[in-house]
Formats: C-alpha cells, structure tokens, sequence
C-alpha cells in the first residue's frame, strides 16, 4: 500500500476504517507518538467494530517504538484523558469518532496531563509518520503492550472522589449511545443510590450513536423521570431533558452551571463559550454581570482559552462541556454529575433551573459556494458586507447575525438569532441571498 499523509484536523484524524484511515496509519501514529513522547503511552478506544482492529495497531506501533504500552480497551475520551496522569503516561491516544456513525473512525491524542495536544506536537507526529524508515529497537528495546484491568471502575473512582451528588432516590434515565459510556455512566450513577434506568448499552460493534445518544436525544423518552442524561459515543458529550420532557442542550447546562458557581463564588475566570452559543446564552449572562469569553467553533479553543484566563467553566451548545475543577476536557459523566448536584442542592426541578436562560429562535442556512477559499472570500465582500450591515440594523439589541466561512468545505453559514422568529427567518433568508448571488458573480 502506497505511504499516505497523515493529517490532524480539529479533533484528531479521521476517516471511514480500512478507506480513510487504515491499520498501517494507526501502526505509524504509534510509531510516532513512542519516538516523540517516549512513553510509557496509554491507548483506550469506544466501541465501533474497527475500534479493536485500530487500536491493536496504534498499540503495537507504539510498542515497535520502544513505548510501554497501556491498553484501556473500551473507556470513554475523558476516562482515557483523565486516567493519563495518574498511570503516569507520557501521552495517551484514543480511538473513536465521537458522534459519528460506526464505519467512520479516528485516532486523537492527549499529553500526560490528560490535555489535548497542541498543534505543534500534532505536526511533529504528522513529520514523523511522514519519515520512510524510521529506526526501531530490538531485542528489550521493544516496548511491552499490557492490558489496565477495570479501566472503568478505575475512572469512576476518581471522578465520584472528587464529585458525589446526594441523588438517593432521584429517578435518573442514562442514554449510553451503545458507546463508550455504556460500562462507565451506569456504574457512576449506580453508585449514588439513585433510580437508575439505562437504555443504549447493548453496543454490538454496529449500533454506536445509532437512533441513540445525544445527536438523537429529541426522540428518547424520557417520562417518568427527574431527568435524563444522553451522552454521544465517545462520551465527551452530554444532552439533558428535564422531567417534563424538555431537552436542555449545552447552553443551558453551561448557564446552569454558571449561575450556581457564581452564586457559591466558585466561578473563577468567567466562562468561555464559542460564536455559536446562543443569544439567549450572552443575554442571561449580561443580566446576572457574568462574564464571557468568546472563542471560534471547536473545543480545542474553548481549551486554550479556559487555561489562559484559568476559568472554571467553559464548553460549546453541542454539551461538551469542561468544569476545570474536576476535569481537563470535556466529560459528559462529569458534566452529567455537576448538573445532578445543582439539582439535588437546590432542591428544584431542572424545568425550573433550565429558566436561567431563554433560548432565542435560530435560523442557519449554509450557502455552497465554489470552493474554501471563495467562501471566505464572499464572506469579505462589500455586497455581503453591506447585507449584514443592514442585517444588524434591522435585528438591533434583541438579535445577532454570524456569518462564517467554512474551513473545509465549500460552504459560508449564514446564522440569525432574534427575539422574534419571523424576523430571525426573514433576516437569514435575506443575508443567504446575497452571499449567493455574489457566489454567482464571483
């Protein structure tokens, strides 16, 4: 097979198993991470049906490097992140592809402090998978590939030290994705003595994310609860839906959170939130004097910028969501945990705590343009300038407009947000027919 570039893109790489990312790129992402990290390297995967066969690969790589390997099996993301640091891993790699559907696959890694890798490290990997015949050890210089009993129990175990809500008897519903959650979230919440009712945790290899998890949490059922928790594959994520049936999506949750840290003095540094958080989001932090910090799309910004500014809480709408008093990245257990604790302190309702803040009518159409680069091209243009001008004129105080070019598809987002929902369609109807007469004219 012929040698081809491996690329890291916002969250690792990516591609379907055995047609854009193959065992032999897995074998050399290990081979790379052992020469630069040294090791020893933790690996831990979800449950897709190549998950087995790329992990196997990424560990011996690793190995072929000289790494002590520490294999996790399957274990949420942020288990894998959170247990790097007290196995005394230099680095940790994971195999998954979050939300995506089962034949899709991908490979991140963390540092030892559970963090994810910065650029720069990602492209001294990208160098060094590149290089045609890297020296190995031989002999006992090879690494050894050892298997972490109870990975999960052992993650449990940190988080419920440090995070134990007084839930007894609250009727809690867990949405595992048939992921990674599927062992580790019952656990945790059994061992709070709540009511503990779990759908999505049958993984077969084919069923992950599948008509399950938070990309599907409009349709779980959740009657007959205090609330139910939906997590995605990987298991960074969490949605929630109140005891009335209602989703509350990651901006609420960040609100929540926000308001009872705040009010306890514990909210350190703000909050940092990205451009697509919604408006209601910016306007309930405005009325309580909270502030915020806005970062691009992508939780590796939310990240930076949390460590920069040492906030507290920062996440995205999607329910990834970081709590840097328990966790270094996103953990939708943690988050989950967090959430429950607000509930069982104040002794009310999610439906009522979810009141922190209203969610504003969202309009997003993506306009297709000819390629990336007209799409921030377009997006500069004085025609379309022009239209978001009059855009925010038209939506004033109770509204905003995001207009932002992809960075790898040929696509510019056009998304408004207004009070009032006729209003907030009309505006982005508008805008979107400009950006794409210009397209047209470009």
């Amino acid at each position: 097979m012929e040698k081809r570039p491996i690329t890291f893109g916002t969250d690792g790489t990516r591609g379907v198993a055995n047609e854009g990312l193959f065992p032999e790129d897995a074998l050399r992402l290990g081979l790379a991470a052992a020469r630069l990290f040294r090791g020893p390297i933790l690996v831990g995967r979800d449950t897709r049906l190549s998950g087995g066969m790329l992990s196997s690969a990424l560990c011996a790589g690793a190995a072929s490097g000289g790494a002590r390997v520490i294999d996790a099996g399957i274990l949420p993301t942020p288990g894998v992140a959170a247990l790097a640091p007290l196995l005394e891993a230099a680095a940790a790699g994971v195999v998954s592809a979050s939300h995506n559907p089962y034949p899709d696959n991908g490979i991140k890694f963390f540092s030892g402090e559970g963090r994810k890798l910065g650029a720069e490290k990602e492209r001294e990997i990208e160098s060094l998978t590149a290089e045609t015949d890297p020296e190995r050890p031989t002999g006992s210089g090879i690494g050894a590939v050892e298997r972490l009993d109870d990975a999960a129990g052992l993650y449990v175990e940190g988080i419920l030290g440090r995070l134990r809500p007084r839930a007894g008897g609250a009727r809690i519903l867990l949405d595992c994705a048939n992921g990674a959650a599927y062992e580790a979230a019952p656990l945790a919440f059994g061992e709070l003595g709540a009511d503990v009712t779990v759908v999505g945790d049958e993984p077969s290899g084919k069923n992950i994310n599948e008509g399950r998890g938070s990309t599907h949490v409009q349709s779980l059922d959740a009657s007959g609860h205090d609330v139910a928790f939906a997590f995605d594959g990987d298991a960074d994520r969490v949605l929630a839906k109140d005891e009335k049936g209602n989703v509350v999506d990651g901006d609420r949750i960040i609100a929540i959170l926000a308001r009872d840290l705040e009010e306890r003095g514990a909210l350190e540094g703000g909050v940092v939130v990205t451009v697509m958080s919604n408006f209601g989001f910016f306007k309930a932090m405005d009325a309580r004097g909270i502030p915020y910090e806005v970062t691009p799309v992508g939780d590796r910004h939310v990240a930076e910028t949390m460590r920069e500014r040492r906030a507290s809480l920062g996440g995205e709408q999607s329910g990834h969501v970081i709590l840097s008093e328990y966790v270094t990245t996103g953990d939708g257990i943690v988050t989950a945990l967090a959430l429950l604790d607000v509930m069982a302190r104040s002794g009310k309702p999610l439906s009522e705590l979810a009141e922190v803040m209203e969610i504003y009518p969202q309009d997003l159409i993506n306009v297709t343009v000819a390629d990336a680069a007209s799409a921030k091209a377009l997006a500069s243009s004085e025609a379309v300038e022009r239209a978001v001008l009059g855009a925010e004129e038209r939506l004033g105080e109770e509204g905003r407009i995001l207009l932002r070019p992809s960075g790898t598809e040929p696509v510019v987002r056009v998304m408004v947000e207004h009070a009032d929902e006729v209003t907030c369609r009309e505006v982005c109807e508008d805008v979107a027919e400009v950006v794409a007469e210009a397209g047209v004219r470009a």
